[in-house]
């Protein structure tokens, strides 16, 4: 059975399904033409190369691929499952019918003596080799493939479907590995690119420039009218595609646990705690008791940092808790420790990436982190050196922290050596490079391979049912009584409890309105062509709250408007006219140091040694390859006049140039150009495929 439920886990299809006629059933009810998102018999909701998508097909698959999916994980799919496998079954219709016709055109097909070898052969396919693994060692064991296949037709007929789908979606994939090799090895690169980039990544320059930054002038002092904003807008309409939005204002009638809710839980909790110590299989007990899914063992970097602390004081078959996390509590069982095949630590890094992987790049991220390590010899902060300089911005928000991980390949391979490989914890004394730069590393907690054996059940505060009741009966109450915006204000304006919130420019395909997880229902209300504006809403029910909404606003993708892009255009017209007042102030610049001390505060005169056109780099100001390429172009010894660039305006003043040397093989940089196509070569692929497929979908006016 473990393999069958391997199989399940790697198909993409399900083994079958039931129930059909029935969700048909629902779905004509629900799209007929009395209904609320009605409006005729169009069942089409979408069209691919040429294909029209009926909601029959498009559903069907996705019954099959949510079975799938509760088959796998024992429960039922929710609202954002859902979301997920839909978009799932839509992209493999795109590559069922998108694709198919290339490969059609191409003659690409899997044979029959290529499939042999993918699935029993010598070239196993990686699904196949992970599916038939060996439990105990992990090891692929091909006579385990063999001996399935031989009583494949003697097992029950839901399970020779499950193999069918699985070798269905392993040809599928052998099909487009195929595809995306053909667009790779035929993609070439000349000696003129390579020669090009050679020049960029090794001709140097020595310059000065005079930087004014954006920032320094304050933004109040900046007066942006509509017009300036219509005017922009009409020269760079290319640059703003308008879509389809609805603006929204609601209310929210929150589904809150009230005290009486907790007084059930408790008592729940306490005969549960009762039932697990006394459990002749605990694990058993706590799993159908459980209201979340918790592993049997644990290693420290699955537990909350409450555990984390309260583990190194249980005792092997005590039990413990309740503890609280969030709106859920937690009773433990704990069963002893055992030792891992994957150790787990605690890290921190600091990243200074490099532009590219040109040896002058790199010298200059690795001189900036050579600074940085040794500021931390000398006692400096590590959370503070991350958050001012670390190129992780995810990380560098909680000074650098990356939390626990195993040895399990999830980190580039040098970084996870080099801690692994560490004793203890505390500073790793040297520069690490990865593909992504130099890391600074600090291990916060030393490497250990203990895992704790818990039986865990986990039980959330929910409301109940007299609970949500009075939540609905306060929202109906306040639906029935408003029609329009103008009452729908003034009831707010009674009811101290209510607050307005307000949702912009929200997309037909949204999942979310702000902060309101799963509020599709209230997306296709404000979509629907029977809502007008100002029209007030029924009461939608969501995961933790009642909700009641006015439109009040509506854009069309064919007219794009001010309004659409507001924020963003004023920054750039903001910009534009702080350019002109920085530029107008300095006039013409003969000495930078005499003019920055002229204009004032806010200019900078900075140097940039040995740069190239590949760094893109400059020190103040960021990256500007518009600057840059400036710098370059100018003669030695001469200033452009005042410019604007991405970031503020610059004069700049090439000191000297040094030309690369000839060379008589560019073949390195012709690799460098190949590897970076071939990086990107089945993102863009897919795109391509799914631009020239004229792609039209309709889901959101169903879903």
């Amino acid at each position: 059975m473990s393999v069958i439920n391997k199989i399940r886990e790697k198909s993409g299809w399900a083994v079958g399904f039931i129930g059909v006629s029935i969700t048909l059933f629902v779905l004509g009810d629900l799209f007929g033409n009395n209904t609320l998102f009605g409006g005729g018999n169009n069942q089409t909701l979408g069209e691919i190369d040429g294909k029209e998508i009926n909601i029959q097909d498009f559903q069907a698959r996705m019954d099959v691929m949510r079975q799938n999916y509760e088959a796998q994980t024992g429960r039922a799919a929710g609202e954002q499952e859902l979301t997920a496998l839909r978009e799932q079954a839509w992209n493999q219709m795109i590559i069922d019918i998108a694709y198919k016709k290339q490969y059609d055109k191409l003659g690409l097909t899997v044979t029959d003596e290529e499939k042999t070898d993918m699935v029993q052969g010598n070239n196993i396919s990686p699904a196949i080799q992970q599916a038939f693994a060996n439990p105990t060692t992990g090891a692929f064991d091909k006579s385990a493939v063999v001996n399935y296949l031989k009583n494949l037709k003697t097992l029950p007929l839901p399970q020779q479907q499950s193999w069918a789908d699985f070798e269905k979606n392993l040809y599928a994939d052998r099909l487009r590995q195929k595809y995306e090799g053909i667009i790779q090895m035929s993609s070439y690169v000349t000696k003129a690119e390579a020669e090009k980039e050679y020049m960029a990544q090794n001709t140097k320059a020595n310059l000065r420039y005079l930087y004014v930054p954006f920032y320094s002038v304050p933004d109040t002092t900046i007066k942006v009218t509509d017009s300036q904003l219509s005017s922009y807008l009409k020269d760079h309409k290319d640059e703003y595609k308008g879509m389809d939005t609805r603006t929204i204002q609601y209310v929210t009638f929150p589904v809150v646990p009230n005290t009486e809710d907790s007084a059930t839980l408790n008592t729940e909790i306490k005969n549960l705690a009762r039932g697990l110590a006394s459990a002749a299989n605990d694990s058993a007990y706590a799993r159908m008791n459980s209201d979340i899914a918790v592993p049997t063992t644990m290693s420290y970097a699955n537990m909350s940092d409450q555990l984390k602390e309260a583990v190194t004081t249980f005792v092997p078959g005590g039990v413990y808790g309740p503890y609280r996390e969030g709106d859920t509590y937690f009773i433990y069982k704990y069963g002893g420790t055992r030792k891992d095949s994957l150790s787990t630590v605690r890290a921190s890094h600091i990243l200074i990436s490099f532009e590219n992987p040109s040896d002058s790049a790199k010298a200059v991220a690795r001189q900036k982190a050579e600074g940085i390590l040794n500021q931390l010899r000398g006692g400096a902060s590590f959370e503070a050196l991350a958050a001012t300089n670390s190129t992780d911005q995810g990380s560098a928000q909680r000074g650098g922290d990356l939390g626990y991980f195993q040895n399990n390949g999830g980190m580039v391979k040098p970084f996870e050596d080099a801690v692994f490989s560490h004793s203890g914890t505390g500073l790793i004394p040297r520069l690490v490079e990865s593909q992504f730069g130099y890391h600074i590393i600090k291990v916060t907690d030393a490497k250990s391979n203990t895992l704790y054996r818990l039986a865990t059940i986990a039980k959330t505060i929910a409301p109940s049912q007299a609970t949500r009741d009075d939540a609905y009966r306060k929202a109906d109450q306040f639906a029935a009584s408003v029609d329009n915006k103008e009452e729908f204000d003034e009831a707010v304006a009674k009811d101290k409890s209510l607050v307005i919130a307000t949702a912009t420019r929200i997309p037909e395909n949204a999942n979310n309105v702000n902060a309101i997880q799963n509020a599709r229902e209230i997306v296709r209300w404000a979509f629907n062509d029977k809502t007008g504006l100002n029209k007030v809403s029924q009461v939608f029910e969501t995961d933790d709250q009642y909700v009641v909404a006015v439109l009040t606003g509506k854009t069309d993708a064919d007219d794009v408007k001010v309004d659409d892009f507001r924020d963003e255009l004023t920054a750039k017209v903001r910009n534009q006219l702080k350019a002109e007042q920085i530029i107008s102030k300095l006039g013409t610049v003969s000495d930078l140091e005499a003019a920055a001390k002229k204009y004032g505060a806010g200019a900078l005169v900075e140097t940039a040694d040995d740069i190239t056109l590949a760094t893109g780099l400059l020190s103040s100001a960021g990256f500007d390859p518009y600057a840059l390429g400036k710098g370059f172009g100018s003669k030695k010894g001469q200033k452009t006049k005042p410019f604007a660039g991405e970031n503020g305006v610059f004069v700049m003043e090439q000191l000297s140039k040094t030309p690369a040397p000839q060379i008589a093989d560019y073949t390195p940089y012709k690799s460098q150009i190949q590897q970076n196509i071939e990086s990107r070569a089945s993102f863009l692929l897919n795109e391509a495929v799914r631009d020239n497929a004229n792609i039209v979908d309709r889901r959101a006016k169903f879903f």
